[in-house]
């Protein structure tokens, strides 16, 4: 992901300390993320998948110039999250000219044993050319 495009994810990105892979985003565990003594914050997990499926969108806008936000999410807590990293990964159901449908999934440790799933619908609004002066 280019430098560019990082800038135009959502400014909490650079709080949660993400790691960008090929195709999981993994949240290293932090303090400042604990909710309940011992567990993870929900929103730190709803952030992290929600930045998942904006970074898959983008991959698959090819980096053209979009402002992608979510329409709606909603979101799944299947089991408490651990005091360790968290991992997701975005899975594009559709997408169109205005809207993706995204499907996210978040784990620690064994990926069979999600944490949270998501499904979100992301608003895809594309930044018309610059016409030459």
């Amino acid at each position: 992901m280019s430098a560019g495009a990082i800038a135009q994810l959502p400014p909490y990105a650079a709080m949660l300390d993400l790691r960008i892979g090929e195709n999981v985003v993994t949240m290293p565990f932090s303090p400042h993320l604990i909710g309940s003594p011992g567990r993870l914050h929900g929103g730190s997990v709803a952030g992290l998948m929600e930045i998942a499926a904006n970074i898959k969108v983008r991959a698959a806008l090819e980096n053209e110039p979009a402002t992608i936000k979510p329409i709606n999410v909603t979101v799944d807590y299947l089991r408490e999250g651990a005091m360790e990293d968290s991992h997701a990964e975005a899975f594009i159901m559709r997408i169109g000219r205005r809207v993706a449908n995204v499907r996210v999934e978040a784990w620690q440790g064994d990926r069979g044993r999600l944490i949270a799933a998501a499904r979100m619908n992301l608003l895809i609004a594309r930044e018309a050319p610059q016409k030459a002066t």
